[in-house]
């Protein structure tokens, strides 16, 4: 696709990717205004020499959720790249958020827009610094979200978002609803099939998870996040050194997304190989994931200084809003009674960590804690 001024020029080709063979191409130019139609009519021709029979209309298919208003359209493009491209949430968040709102204040009935500012919603809400902010941020992710399945009931994304304000706010039944409904709706979706499998992964369902995930991966090979499921489902799935190798492929493809680095970390700690694990959650010391990865690390290498020292740096960056993260780092020292008690405040500020308690490896040694049992029955995690 290439854009000048209001008039775009796309480029469309058909290949067999086992024979590289050229199958159709065909080069279609528009004045931008008349983008959704070219959607639609690219769909259509696509369907057309793959002499594909459609079970629906291609273009309802096409422009479900959508918008007519160009300005609009290009403003949430806008919004879904700069979420797309996220180093750090609450940096550049709010930019995405600030394109989808231009977007929904053009066409207030713009579904798409809704479902993709309540996914930014909810992943702000993650990182705040306050329980009150937290609270805050889910309340209106779930309010947008709503308001897109009001506007497109239909829509796959609109699903997602419920879905994932629904297991950040601990409401593990509705999350399992949206997540099924939006598979349905969009069983070749790379984004459904990584927020599915996500949770699928934190709710013990291992295989499903790791088979979203692989689907992912073939569906959309150049997203990071595609394989940081991957390896997120072999974590908890305890299969460390594979999960390793899929968190540095994902390092590969984006090198500057700082989580990965302490995701891998935590793999290699889960291996036992405490170096490379420190070596990787200290490619970025000041992010608060690392802090709590290298809290972990340093203990067990026997630096009790350097650990308390991360805790501390950690405290100061996220203060009263990681309850959960404070358990784990707990467990791991050995101070049962102090990671039980971070766990029972994060289930009383309903800490959205909290959906991590059924399958994190870092909360091993509570599991048979009678005090842990009754905080993961409260969770009620579903079967």
């Amino acid at each position: 696709m290439r854009r000048s001024a209001n008039t775009i020029r796309v480029t469309a080709q058909l290949i067999n990717a086992v024979t590289g063979f050229h199958l159709w191409s065909k080069t279609y130019d528009r004045d931008l205004g008349d983008v959704l139609k070219l959607q639609t009519e690219i769909a259509t021709a696509v369907a057309s020499t793959l002499k594909v029979t459609l079970l629906s209309d291609v273009a309802a298919k096409v422009e479900l959720g959508g918008t007519h208003n160009p300005a609009a359209f290009d403003a949430y493009l806008r919004g879904a790249k700069v979420f797309s491209s996220v180093q750090e949430a609450a940096k550049d968040l709010p930019g995405a958020i600030a394109a989808y709102t231009e977007a929904i204040r053009l066409d207030p009935h713009y579904a798409l827009a809704f479902a993709g500012r309540s996914i930014a919603l909810t992943t702000l809400a993650g990182e705040a610094k306050t329980v009150a902010a937290a609270h805050e941020g889910y309340d209106k992710a779930q309010a947008d979200a709503r308001e897109a399945l009001a506007l497109a009931p239909d829509l796959a994304q609109a699903h997602i978002a419920l879905g994932v304000v629904s297991d950040n706010t601990l409401d593990f039944t509705q999350a399992n609803d949206e997540y099924e409904r939006a598979l349905a709706l969009a069983p070749g979706n790379a984004e459904e099939l990584r927020t599915s499998g996500t949770f699928a992964a934190y709710m013990g369902h291992f295989d499903t998870a790791i088979a979203a995930a692989r689907r992912a991966i073939i569906l959309d090979p150049l997203a990071r996040a595609s394989h940081s499921l991957l390896g997120r489902a072999l974590y908890v799935g305890r299969r460390y050194e594979e999960a390793a190798g899929a968190f540095a492929e994902a390092v590969s493809i984006a090198p500057d997304f700082k989580a990965t680095y302490a995701e891998r970390g935590l793999a290699f700690y889960g291996l036992g190989d405490l170096e490379r694990a420190r070596a990787s959650c200290e490619a970025n010391p000041d992010y608060w994931f690392s802090h709590s990865c290298l809290a972990v690390i340093y203990d067990k290498l026997g630096r009790h200084a350097d650990a308390q020292a991360e805790l501390s740096k950690l405290t100061a960056a996220v203060r009263d809003t990681a309850a959960y993260q404070y358990a784990t780092i707990y467990a791991q020292w050995g101070n049962r009674a102090k990671a039980l008690e971070w766990l029972e405040t994060a289930l009383r500020q309903r800490d959205g960590g909290s959906i991590y308690l059924k399958t994190d490896p870092l909360l091993d040694p509570l599991r048979n804690e009678p005090r842990f049992q009754t905080i993961e029955r409260e969770l009620r995690f579903p079967d």
